[in-house]
């Protein structure tokens, strides 16, 4: 498993087993609306980098996805188009990648269905996020809900690609996806490549309880920090930071999430390492080194923000980008899913 500044290396050597060209890099995104600091830091700021080093690359907004979690269809269609436009700002190029929305590309739903055939139960209930998220549906949790890391993996093995982009929370869907695609290939064939894991190396975490990730669904209003929110936001969300009593700025996530979280975040925006940000911090204490930190995240973000606010007015142009990257990517999968058809007999 590596890391994904590994994999870059790799591909700019051209040395992961094959050339640079045959390599396909897939990954995806749920259309949540603008999205926070750790989907920058852990995702978006490598799809930038990644469509810079490899010749096939593929970002999906996952709108499929996105309805294991009930939302209304007007909502729905507004968070596709802000995730486009704050995926766009941040430097992904669809001259670089094809950047499309999963649902105009039908064959996604029609392999799953097929995937889903070779897929025993009891493997879908033993997933974390399944137990996880059941539980926050009151114990009720869909059909949909259940085999979404079944279409995960249909998404990944449509364009045989050979290596996935992923945090630490979805590494066991991706072994899933693995284990489907050797499965298929005993039962029909070697036809899918096994994908890869490429595991991000920036882990992101609450700003309020440092213990668990970043996320846009926290109820603490203060845990997350948006790459829409103003300055003035992220200055309050980074004072208000939980660290601990200790004033010396350290890096030691074991014994001091808090402080640790914030140095990671100083790091990741400004291109640092770790220790020349400690380096930096010295002098200093927590309190000070927050607005520190405020501060370059604030830097980092407003040109982002303001690109953001400008594609956010051409609903049209967004809309034309994921129609025009769904064309392109449909023209990949057709070809593969129709030998598909072909090794499970409809044709």
């Amino acid at each position: 498993m590596a890391t994904l500044s590994g994999l870059s290396r790799a591909l700019h050597r051209g040395n992961l087993g094959q050339s640079a060209a045959m390599d396909r890099i897939f990954s995806g995104i749920q259309p949540t609306g603008t999205p926070h600091l750790g989907n920058y830091l852990g995702a978006i700021q490598n799809w930038v980098n990644l469509q810079e080093e490899c010749s096939s690359v593929l970002y999906s907004i996952m709108d499929m996805h996105s309805l294991t979690v009930p939302k209304e269809p007007a909502v729905l269609r507004q968070n596709i188009l802000d995730t486009t436009a704050a995926i766009l700002a941040c430097g992904v190029d669809p001259k670089k990648c094809l950047l499309f929305q999963q649902s105009l590309v039908s064959e996604h739903a029609q392999l799953a269905w097929i995937l889903g055939c070779l897929t025993n139960v009891p493997r879908l209930l033993r997933l974390p996020q399944w137990k996880t998220k059941r539980a926050s549906q009151n114990n009720e949790g869909t059909a949909g809900l259940l085999t979404y890391p079944v279409l995960q993996a249909a998404d990944i093995l449509l364009y045989k690609s050979t290596h996935v982009p992923v945090g630490e929370d979805q590494v066991v869907h991706l072994e899933l996806a693995q284990d489907i695609a050797q499965h298929f290939n005993k039962k029909y064939g070697e036809f899918f490549p096994v994908p890869k894991t490429i595991l991000s190396a920036n882990k992101i975490k609450s700003l309020r309880d440092p213990t668990v990730k970043m996320s846009k669904s926290d109820p603490q209003k203060l845990a997350t920090v948006s790459i829409a929110d103003s300055p003035d936001e992220i200055a309050l969300k980074f004072r208000k930071a939980v660290t601990d009593f200790t004033s010396e700025v350290s890096y030691d996530p074991a014994a001091r999430p808090g402080v640790s979280n914030l140095v990671s975040i100083h790091a990741a925006v400004t291109g640092l390492s770790i220790k020349e940000v400690l380096h930096q911090a010295l002098g200093l204490d927590t309190a000070q080194y927050k607005m520190v930190v405020a501060e370059s995240v604030i830097q980092k973000f407003a040109p982002i923000r303001s690109e953001i606010k400008k594609l956010q007015e051409d609903k049209s142009h967004l809309m034309k980008v994921l129609e025009d990257g769904a064309e392109k990517a449909k023209e990949l999968a057709a070809p593969i899913y129709q030998e598909i058809r072909r090794l499970v007999g409809f044709q």
